[in-house]
């Protein structure tokens, strides 16, 4: 499976979604499609992106008891994502019931990723707040293993977690890794960052990208640069 770079559309209509990406043409990046824009425009969002040829993401990090998740992953199935995920923290149980629920009758399913950390907190954060006495470092890898014995396809992890994934659940396990910034773009609220190209020298096998694309002067050539920064030479 190719590297590929995956835009955050983080905005909170269809009509600003829509003007988005029609500034890319012909060209169709991957898209993912969070909670605002969810929340805001329900599931005809995702099938109207989806008619228009891009590869969607749904980006809405599920977390509940089993059951529920199950449910809930059934009715994302038939969406036509390419892409979801959920909260690791929610248990292998959790995990294995989304795995139930997201396949198709035909046996295919979208691609399935457990949340880790959030990238948004840091070691101190994770210890004094949410009171996990482990470091952040064993809290990832502990979440990613569970993740890949429950069936999972791979994790939303750091960058800089990447390799030691891949060395503990195996090459073909993804890594999905946001907090991805130009090296002359601000880190926003993210902790822990780097850039397209330190990802790909990292082993990440997609980047999620928002605001350096979303909020550039020109948001294609910023998708642009940041593709060949990361998947390298194919544009």
């Amino acid at each position: 499976m190719g590297k590929d770079v995956i835009i955050a559309c983080d905005f909170s209509s269809t009509g600003q979604v829509m003007d988005f990406l029609d500034l890319f043409g012909e060209e169709k990046p991957f898209v993912k499609i969070g909670m605002e824009l969810f929340y805001a425009e329900g599931p005809e969002i995702v099938r109207r992106i989806k008619e228009r040829g891009h590869k969607i993401f749904l980006d809405l990090k599920l977390h509940d008891i089993p059951n529920t998740v199950k449910k809930a992953m059934k009715v994302l199935s038939l969406l036509n994502i390419d892409m979801t995920n959920l909260h690791a923290a929610g248990s292998s149980a959790m995990m294995q019931a989304a795995v139930e629920g997201l396949t198709r009758p035909d046996v295919t399913r979208p691609i399935l990723l457990a949340v880790t950390m959030l990238t948004s907190i840091d070691e101190a954060t994770m210890q004094k707040e949410l009171l996990i006495g482990s470091s952040l470092s064993d809290t990832v890898m502990t979440y990613a293993k569970n993740a890949a014995s429950a069936g999972l396809d791979g994790v939303v992890c750091s960058p800089h977690e990447s390799p030691q994934v891949h060395a503990s659940c195996g090459p073909n396990f993804l890594t999905v890794t946001p907090g991805v910034r130009f090296a002359d773009s601000s880190a926003g609220d993210q902790a822990r960052v780097t850039t397209p190209a330190e990802a790909r020298k990292l082993g990440s096998d997609y980047i999620v990208v928002g605001r350096p694309i979303t909020q550039a002067d020109d948001p294609v050539e910023a998708y642009r640069r940041c593709m060949n920064e990361f998947v390298g030479g194919l544009l």
